[in-house]
């Protein structure tokens, strides 16, 4: 209890290195989200002697004609031109937006901050004078894995705005006659969204011929879904796309599916945000299928 010569002093320590985090990106310029950009980080980091590349970044996105506006504000505890390489992968994949619309900052933090939840802290002091577009609407996750394929998104959400671009062309497809698990995974590495699919061992004795023109995303899914055997199929979500072998079964965030019989449409399915909604950085499981 204070009186005339006394009081408590308690001395918050998030408190004050949000103030610094906010502070030291506020002094930072905007660069272009490119490749060229993210690959001159590793060499700033070790100019820096920095044991790690962890530490937080922000997002922005200016449109023609607009102000820049902060979109996303995260944290990378692996290397940070890791993840924002994926944030630049996720984004060149997208209908409604230009990758050079965006453009972003970064402060490599050397101390472990995973346990005090560094972009939380960014977050708040930001929503102070303002708002960030993105965050707690999906755009950080990674792929969660099969599990979270048949789950309601919310009508929010940064897929249903920006779904998965279908007419991007497919890069580095041979033409010819190869396996279908050749075509399968060349389609995967050559299209800049996640594509899962449940291997066989009867799609490297299944000879497909791919013809010479250039195919979109939605060419490839097309021409894979004719060759595949009965009961497969290939489901375009709002987010990524998967192939398995269970149709005709339906997903709620599907927009697309392709099936040996033809393709359909559907509208996806949504719901509304609710209060045990958790923010977007809890990535979930990365599921990834062994070639």
């Amino acid at each position: 209890m204070a009186d005339g010569y006394s009081d408590q002093f308690r001395l918050s320590i998030t408190e004050a290195l949000s103030t610094q985090l906010y502070a030291a990106l506020s002094r930072l310029e905007p660069a272009p989200l490119t490749q060229e950009n993210l690959d001159a980080l590793a060499p700033q980091a070790e100019k820096l002697g920095l044991p790690s590349m962890s530490g937080v970044y922000q997002l922005f996105r200016q449109r023609a004609g607009t102000e820049r506006q902060l979109t996303y504000v995260g944290k990378a505890d692996e290397p940070l031109p890791e993840r924002l390489g994926n944030h630049l992968y996720k984004l060149s994949g997208r209908e409604g937006i230009s990758i050079e619309e965006m453009s972003f900052k970064c402060l490599f933090v050397e101390e472990d901050l995973s346990s005090v939840s560094p972009e939380k802290m960014l977050i708040k002091e930001h929503l102070k004078t303002g708002k960030i577009i993105w965050n707690n609407r999906g755009f950080g996750n990674n792929d969660p894995g099969r599990t979270r394929d048949r789950t309601l998104i919310k009508n929010n959400h940064f897929d249903l705005e920006f779904p998965i671009d279908l007419s991007r062309k497919v890069k580095g497809l041979t033409p010819g006659v190869q396996s279908l698990h050749d075509v399968l995974w060349e389609v995967k590495r050559g299209i800049p969204f996640l594509f899962r699919f449940k291997h066989a061992a009867a799609f490297k004795d299944l000879l497909v011929t791919v013809p010479e023109t250039d195919m979109t995303g939605d060419e490839a899914f097309r021409f894979v879904a004719q060759n595949l055997p009965s009961g497969w199929q290939i489901c375009a979500m709002l987010g990524w796309a998967i192939m398995y072998d269970d149709s005709p079964s339906t997903y709620p965030s599907a927009r697309r599916y392709y099936r040996l019989e033809g393709v359909s449409e559907q509208t996806p399915k949504t719901r509304k945000p609710s209060k045990n909604d958790t923010d977007d950085e809890n990535e979930g499981e990365d599921v990834e299928l062994d070639e």
